[in-house]
Order: structure tokens, then sequence, then C-alpha cells
């Protein structure tokens, strides 16, 4: 709202209000000489007579020093002001004689230059017209219509800035204007605005205030927040680890919100974009030496040293699957060569990575491992289809039907993680960068044991196991199968065996090599035979022998 003709007529009819007002509560707010009387200290107050054999009541408060200490005693002239009466005894005060010398000294000394003059007080009452604001031990009064703020009781103690619009000596009041001065403020500041939106207007503004959000920059009268976007090109930062409150900076403004009065300011705008020489320097898989600046559980933010910041993360710092923490590879502060491997210009975003300038631990172990190497290797990791094995910086599997002899056993029944076990390498596959463990090879197989105390062709017996189309599984114990074929069961109905029938059989095959064995009940048959015909055969020439002895006797 402007200040007007019409405004100031009723600012003029505001202080008639209030003169008159303060005429009737008093007599005459007069001031007048008196004498100290009595002092009582008990009920801190002092009698002081003021003449017509009238004595006033003082309040000692009104009389003590900074030290609490009386500075005037009995028998003491002292200046008072006359405000009333109550029960016909007069109402005194000595600090309404020191307010109205401080008020006419201002009166004196501003009154022929004050249209620019602001006050900062406090409301100390409320009357008829407006609000008594007191500042600096001067009264000035401010009528309600121009106080620019609702009327409540809470306003009392209440810390205002107003404009001074009138001074009467002759009444001896000063009128101020809490909304004058917004309004003077609200333009000024409108025009302050309007010149920093101009293009490429750069001022030098003081930081009034940080928060976690930006910093409050006073630009010559007016408030624009800088957003933590907005201070540097490296992307939101903690203003309070660059900046303190009262620091000068430079800033630009970037956008007002007629509608909020929102000014937003940009120290970044100020400075040259250190990504157009980023786009025009670098491109993807150069190689470039920066700075750790931070470290986060995801990755590392590194600095390139020209306000911008690359990101490393934590699966581009080694070519170990299992970095759990960067603090176990990086420290803050250290200097590091990296590949660029991503520059997205629309989002400001340039990724950079440390593993693709170290070696990779696959190429490094096929140079110095081959197929049928034996190795100590960690276990990192158990599933439920066999064991992850660690082996200088590369991980091989080892299967569940490679860890043991016994098909029963499982990689976790046996290993722990963080074990150290012995593997044979069984294949390297360099297209999928695979690697297959055998540690079953290196134990001695229940074959070989078999093998040792059992020979072809020699009868044995077992439990049949299972019955499958081809042929019938025998259990010969210690962990030892064998297959009996179809082919080979004659003389045998395969229909009539039954699973946990007892069998016998001769072996047929020991096949250490590829772990089998075979046995034949057609050959124990024949075998068998053959024992019988041998036998016969035997005992037929053991008689013509003898039949020979006795004819030559």
């Amino acid at each position: 709202m402007a200040f007007d003709n019409e405004s100031f007529e009723e600012e003029e009819n505001f202080a008639e209000m209030f003169a008159a007002s303060e005429k009737k509560q008093s007599a005459s707010n007069r001031i007048v000489e008196g004498e100290i009387v009595e002092i009582q200290a008990d009920d801190n107050r002092a009698l002081v007579g003021v003449g017509d054999k009238s004595e006033g009541i003082l309040n000692l408060d009104e009389i003590k020093d900074e030290n609490g200490e009386l500075k005037f005693g009995l028998g003491d002239k002292i200046k008072v002001m006359v405000t009333g009466y109550y029960n016909e005894r007069p109402k005194i005060s000595y600090k309404k004689v020191l307010e109205q010398e401080k008020t006419l000294d201002f009166i004196e000394a501003n009154k022929d230059n004050f249209e620019d003059l602001i006050i900062e007080g406090v409301i100390t009452k409320k009357n008829r017209g407006g609000y008594v604001v007191e500042a600096d031990a001067v009264s000035f009064f401010m009528p309600r219509s121009l106080a620019a703020f609702k009327d409540s009781d809470d306003v009392i103690g209440r810390k205002i800035k107003a404009q001074v619009i009138k001074i009467d000596e002759d009444e001896n009041s000063i009128v101020v204007s809490r909304r004058k001065l917004f309004n003077e403020e609200r333009k000024k500041k409108k025009e302050i605005i309007d010149k920093l939106m101009e293009d490429d207007v750069i001022v030098e503004g003081e930081i009034k205030k940080i928060t976690s959000y930006g910093m409050f920059v006073d630009v010559g009268g007016a408030d624009g927040l800088v957003h933590y976007n907005e201070i540097s090109y490296k992307g939101p930062v903690n203003p309070s680890k660059l900046y303190k409150e009262g620091d000068k900076v430079n800033v630009k403004a970037i956008a007002y919100d007629k509608d909020k009065r929102h000014l937003s300011l940009s120290i970044k705008a100020v400075q040259p974009d250190p990504w157009a020489e980023v786009e025009s320097e670098l491109d993807e898989g150069d190689t470039i030496t920066v700075t750790v600046s931070n470290i986060e559980a995801y990755g590392v933010f590194v600095d390139l040293g020209n306000d911008i910041e690359g990101f490393l993360h934590i699966s581009e710092i080694s070519w170990d699957k299992n970095v759990k923490n960067p603090n176990d590879y990086l420290t803050v502060g250290q200097e590091i060569d990296v590949e660029v491997i991503e520059i997205n210009s629309d989002t400001h975003k340039l990724r950079v990575s440390l593993k693709k300038l170290l070696p990779k631990p696959f190429d490094e172990f096929v140079k110095n491992h081959k197929e049928g190497d034996i190795v100590t290797g960690t276990v990192t990791s158990l599933t439920d289809f066999g064991a992850f094995v660690r082996i200088d910086g590369v991980e091989g599997l080892l299967h569940n039907q490679d860890i043991s002899w016994d098909k029963n056993v499982k990689c976790k029944d046996v290993l722990k993680s963080g074990e150290e076990v012995e593997v044979k390498i069984a294949k390297i596959n360099a297209d999928d960068q695979k690697i297959s463990l055998n540690r079953k090879t290196l134990l001695e197989s229940p074959i070989d044991t078999f093998s040792k105390s059992h020979k072809v062709n020699t009868a044995i017996t077992g439990t049949i196991r299972d019955i499958k189309d081809f042929g019938v599984f025998v259990s010969l114990g210690d962990g030892v199968d064998a297959l009996i074929r179809d082919e080979d069961l004659a003389p045998l109905n395969k229909e009539e065996l039954e699973v946990g029938q007892e069998i016998e059989a001769a072996i047929a095959v020991i096949d250490t090599r590829r772990d089998r064995i075979r046995l034949s009940v057609k050959k124990l048959d024949y075998i068998k035979s053959q024992e019988i015909l041998d036998e016969i055969n035997d005992n037929q020439s053991h008689s013509l022998g003898d039949l020979i002895k006795d004819q030559i006797k």
C-alpha cells in the first residue's frame, strides 16, 4: 500500500488522538523539581515533596545505577514528572523525565531531516489510536493503521523496525510507520531485483545465514538464496565447509518468483563452466590423474582439479568382485590414475574406472597356470551346487560332484568359507573366463582301493542297488558300485530280480581311469562250467593212466 496524502492526514489525526489521550490520562504531565523527604528501603520507594504540601511515591528502581546503588539521597533535589493522581497522591516518575529529555533531544536533532530515518524499538504499550514504541529511551507513536500487523495482546514486548514520518515539536511527539518502511523496502528491493535480473549482472553480496540447503546472501538490501546446487560445479556441497556468515561472495541472479518473492542467486554461474573444458578436452577411454576427495560406502568421488568431480563406483575399483569397503583400497587425498568411462554432457556426470588400468586377474592366471595343475585356494562361498575357491585373485568352481568319490557328499558338508583347500585345475574356459576345479581326483578312489584286492574273472557277491532299462547296478560295499548289463545277466531272468537281492557274478572289467567296474553273471556261469569240464577232464586222464599201468604190470 503506497503512502499518500490521505494516509498522512490519518496519521495526523492519530497523532492528535495520541496527544489527547496522553493529556487525559494525566493531569498535566508536568515536570517539577522535588525533594526526597523519606527513603523507605524496605518498601523499595522514596517519598518526594512536589509542592502544595504533596508527596509523591517514587520507585527506588528508577534512581538506581547499574550496580544497584542509589543516585540520590535524603534531602536531594530531583526532577520528576507528575503523570497523574491516585487517591489524591501525585503519581510521579523520574524515568519519564529522562525519557522526555531524550525525546526532546531526538526531536531537536532530527526535526529538519527525518524522511529516511529508521528506528528499531520495542512496543511498550497500546492505546486507543495505536502503540507506543520505545527505542534508546525515546518514545514514538505508531498508529494502528500503519503497524502492518494484526492487533493482539502479544504485541507488547515485540521488537520492530519503523520509519519516522512526522515530528511535532509543539506536542513533543514522533510518529512512525512500519507500513511505510515495508513499502519503501519493497520498492527498493524491486529496483535491486530488476537490475539483478538483467543479463550478465554480477554483484558482490554478504552471506547473512548458512543453512543445510544453502546460503542467504544480502545483495544491497535484497536477500536471495544460493542453493547448495548453485555453489559449485562439483554438484551439491555443504556450504558451511566452504563459507562462514559475513563472507563476501560474487553472485548472479538466476530466477525470481514474484508470487513467493523468492530471489534465487548463483555463485557457480559467475565462474567459467569447467564442463566446457571437459567436453572439449576429454574423451571416453582417456587416462587422467585425479585426487580422491571423498569416500562413501558405494564408491569414491575424485577431483579433477578444475572444480569438477568424477565418480568411481565400488565395482570399478578392483577386478575383485568382493570389494566391501572402498576405504580398504583408497584414502582421501591419494592421487591415482583412472580411465574415463562415461562423460554425460546433459547431466554433467563423469564416471571413471581404476580397475581398467590394472591387469586382469584372469589373464594373469592363464599366464601362470594350466589345466592339470594342483594348487591351493581359499573357499570364498558355499552354494547348493558347490563351492567357489579363490586362486591368485580368480575364483574357480568346485562342483559337488567333484568334491568326493562319495556321491552323497556335498561341498558345504566338508568345507567352510575361508578354509584353504588343495584342488586340481580341471578346465580353463578362456572364452567365458571360467575355471573348473576338482578335488576328488587328488584322493584315492574306492575303485583304486578295490582294484588292489580284486582281480578280473574272479567271482564276487553284491547287493542289487538299482534296476535300469539297460542293466542292474550292484553295490559291492565301501562305496563301490558295479554294472551288470542286460546281455551279461544270463542265465538269470531280469524280471525275477529285485532291489536288495544278493547276486553273484564275475568281475569282467576294472577301469580305474574311468572309475568303472563291470560284472557278468554270464561270464561267471561260463567260468564255473569251464571249471567243471576241467575237473572232468582231469579225472578222465587219471583213469586212463591207471588202466595203462595195470596192463604193463
